[in-house]
């Protein structure tokens, strides 16, 4: 399987078009092809893709050292991820326009990026890391500036999701010891959810979801709160998830070639990261993990179709699903 899905980024990590570019101009002057803009993170159709591409490679290599595709897989770490490419990319996220340039699902994704690398007991690793790591310092600083100024949350089903983008900002937070984002996180969390109940399930997903927002925030509360007060807290957000006959249909897609609806293999996916979390940290609700296997299997012999709608992301999902389970 790792075989199979790291062939999908190597495809798209250096291909240019197609390309969502999402930006905010200011003058006909910042206008650019999406490599101009984005000498690191410019393929595999948008910036956010792009980087978890990334992340996805750099953690099957850790996984499975002896790829096939290895050489391929650090040939294009090298290319992309270098001091000057990054430079570019933190000059492009401090243009006056760009403020809130992927705020924040693109945010969390460079941390998750970054702690790989950081992990990762590798000589490459090691110049890789140190060299995405201006970037990430900058993202850090843009989550401490924005977490203040966020009054509510955004429990959307796609990028703006709050939960989703604190909990990897969470995990970097703790692998790289740092405290100030650390306390941040977990500040700003119980202010947004720690009184939360009766989160509406039936409600998902939504039509072009590819994130569970009662189960993201789980996966976060899961993060912050200790075994017992977590525990507490889900029993009153999902009544219902505790009972061993808990179901949970799988997200349906009923066309893959539209980059919208195809979301929904996604939501498979995020369902099965944050059920296998939620198993983790109350062992009595073991019931969690066939569930959490039967969406993985729902949707993963499905996203190597050759489709690029969902091949340029999806198996990034997938990996992180499959990981999570560790």
């Amino acid at each position: 399987m790792a075989e199979t899905l790291s062939a999908l980024p190597l495809k798209c990590l250096q291909k240019e078009f197609p390309n969502k570019l999402n930006q905010s101009l200011e003058s006909k002057e910042e206008m650019g092809s999406p490599k101009d803009l984005h000498l690191a993170f410019f393929g595999c159709y948008d910036w956010h893709s792009s980087v978890h591409g990334h992340w996805m490679l750099v953690s099957l290599l850790k996984r499975f050292p002896n790829l096939s595709k290895k050489e391929s897989i650090l040939s294009i770490l090298s290319e992309n991820i270098t001091a000057q490419n990054i430079s570019s990319e933190i000059k492009y996220f401090n243009r006056k326009s760009e403020k809130s340039f992927e705020r924040t699902y693109g945010w969390a994704w460079l941390l998750k990026l970054q702690e790989e690398l950081d992990t990762w007991d590798d000589p490459n690793a090691k110049i890789l890391a140190s060299n995405l790591k201006p970037l990430t310092i900058l993202m850090v600083s843009r989550y401490m500036d924005f977490l203040p100024r966020l009054s509510y949350p955004i429990r959307s089903g796609e990028h703006p999701n709050t939960a989703f983008g604190l909990s990897l900002a969470y995990d970097y937070a703790i692998s790289s010891k740092n405290d100030s984002l650390k306390l941040m996180v977990e500040s700003r969390s119980r202010d947004y959810f720690a009184n939360d109940k009766n989160c509406p399930m039936t409600w998902e997903p939504g039509g072009f979801d590819f994130l569970s927002p009662c189960l993201e925030e789980a996966d976060l509360m899961a993060r912050i709160l200790t075994a017992k007060d977590f525990k507490v807290w889900l029993d009153q957000f999902i009544p219902d998830i505790k009972n061993p006959d808990f179901k949970l249909v799988q997200a349906k897609v009923s066309d893959r070639t539209d980059g919208k609806l195809v979301h929904l293999d996604g939501v498979n996916f995020c369902r099965a990261w944050t059920l296998y979390r939620i198993a983790k940290v109350i062992p009595e609700y073991s019931h969690l993990i066939k569930i959490a296997n039967d969406h993985i299997q729902a949707s993963l012999p499905n996203i190597t179709d050759g489709g690029y709608e969902g091949e340029h992301w999806l198996a990034s999902f997938a990996i992180y699903a499959l990981t999570s389970n560790d």
